[in-house]
């Protein structure tokens, strides 16, 4: 199809003590308690994780293979990273986008004066609707690849779990370490694909700020440093989701401060805003005439004084949905306006495969209000793929970038015509020192076996391309 011509591209649910005693015995972790949930505070510095890789790197893939077998039970502990350094600064600069103002308002971005939150318009691989495209140091031209090569009329919709540019904390070290920008910490080829896609979706775990004060009483803080958001561009997204239990990490002007910056370079964002109307608001991007709307919102938080606040009439939060009719009526709003519709929502238990009640109970509401689609974050490992109905939910993508342990993980990519959608295809990653690289050969296919066992409702062939049981 035609290509964008773009550089770079433009209380919660906490294990029981139980649980987390068992699991320790077999991981060495420490345990630590937050207001919300219980975390795994995981041990391993900086120079334990670079030796490691370069362990494997010089081993081979036999030795990932075994790093990976001796580590398959410390997925089942979830994917917090605790491990402070005092790793190099950055050097790219926030680059100045075209979308600015109080936020991407339809006022300012859409076309045809309806007040849908058109942000993003793509016609014979040309954007419109801002006066220009967004680059990203480092980053590279969108290009046809044959992998993901789609005929005129298809849309390629790619989403990734949860990443992390903190610079206190391994990921970002340890990519500062490298001195390659973003390609230390995504392997080339999982780049390609990224950029490849017409639209490609994260979620934002964390603020851009360099103000605030970390959230009393909260085990894990996060913050990035603005200029950090470029790398955003440098991987290839088009929009994040900023419904999380993170964004809100050092105070309302954290939030506030994300908001700025990621509209200074055009980025989308959903799931937050500077009040309910702006968090709830669904964003449209629009390829090539097909119009997908997107809607974001969290379930975990704590239901008296929560870290993170919901938004509210008159005051910046995130999007909740513990209770729900909110985000039904979001989706049933995108219904209206677009062709397919995408509702990514931040909840589940950490560190385990197995669905919590408020997942079974909210997935079929939220298809029968009309998505077509459901993504989950927030578990920090992978979920189950399930149906209601004839929609999917892949319930956890799982960390994406976010810290130096190893995991399995996955892009999801789905691809989408006038008809709705044609192809849904889990494609196997590996998180490993502090770096995510797409699986290959038998990891390919024990990740893929591994889902296969965990989603009985769906079936995933030899390439992870899902369908319905």
């Amino acid at each position: 199809m035609k290509r964008k011509s773009r550089k770079g591209k433009a209380d919660g649910f906490a294990y029981t003590a139980a649980a987390a005693a068992v699991a320790l015995l077999l991981t060495g972790c420490s345990l630590v308690s937050s207001g919300s949930h219980t975390e795994v505070y995981l041990e391993q510095t900086l120079a334990q994780s670079q030796a490691a890789e370069e362990n494997r790197e010089a081993e081979g893939s036999q030795a990932a293979k075994e790093s990976q077998a001796a580590e398959e039970n410390q997925a089942a502990e979830g994917g917090w990273e605790a491990e402070k350094n005092q790793g190099s600064e950055g050097s790219q600069a926030a680059e100045k986008g075209q979308v600015t103002g109080e936020d991407q308002r339809a006022e300012g971005n859409q076309s045809g004066g309806d007040g849908r939150h058109v942000v993003l318009n793509t016609e014979n691989g040309q954007e419109s609707g801002k006066e220009g495209t967004r680059d990203g140091a480092g980053s590279q031209e969108k290009e046809s690849l044959a992998p993901g090569e789609k005929p005129d009329g298809e849309v390629s919709l790619v989403f990734a779990g949860d990443i992390l540019f903190d610079e206190s904390y391994a990921i970002m070290a340890s990519m500062n370490q490298r001195g390659k920008g973003i390609e230390g910490g995504i392997s080339g080829d999982l780049l390609e694909r990224l950029r490849a896609a017409d639209i490609f979706m994260v979620n934002n775990e964390f603020p851009y700020t360099d103000r605030g004060t970390p959230t009393a009483g909260k085990t894990f803080t996060f913050r990035a440093k603005p200029e950090s958001a470029s790398y955003l561009n440098d991987m290839g997204a088009d929009l994040v989701s900023l419904a999380n239990n993170h964004a809100y990490d050092y105070g309302e002007i954290s939030l506030l401060d994300s908001l700025d910056t990621l509209n200074r370079l055009g980025i989308p964002y959903v799931g937050a805003g500077r009040n309910l109307e702006e968090a709830s608001r669904p964003v449209y991007l629009t390829v090539d005439g097909l119009t997908i709307g997107f809607v974001a919102a969290t379930q975990i938080e704590r239901m008296l004084s929560p870290d993170t606040k919901g938004a509210t009439e008159t005051s910046a939060g995130v999007f909740r949905c513990l209770e729900i009719d909110g985000l039904l009526e979001s989706v049933r709003e995108a219904k209206e306006n677009s062709d397919f519709v995408i509702a990514f929502v931040h909840w589940g238990t950490e560190g385990t495969d197995e669905l919590d009640h408020w997942q079974l109970e909210q997935a079929p509401q939220i298809a029968e209000a009309g998505a077509d689609l459901i993504i989950g974050a927030h578990p920090h490992v992978l979920q189950p793929v399930g149906y209601c109905g004839s929609v999917p939910v892949v319930y956890s993508l799982g960390n994406f970038l976010f810290n130096s342990r190893t995991l399995d993980t996955c892009i999801v990519e789905a691809v989408v015509d006038e008809n709705g959608l044609k192809s849904l295809q889990f494609v196997p990653a590996l998180q490993s020192g502090c770096r995510v690289s797409l699986a290959g050969g038998m990891e390919k296919e024990r990740i893929l076996q591994y889902m296969r066992d965990i989603s009985p409702e769906a079936s995933l062939d030899e390439e992870g391309y899902i369908s319905g049981k």
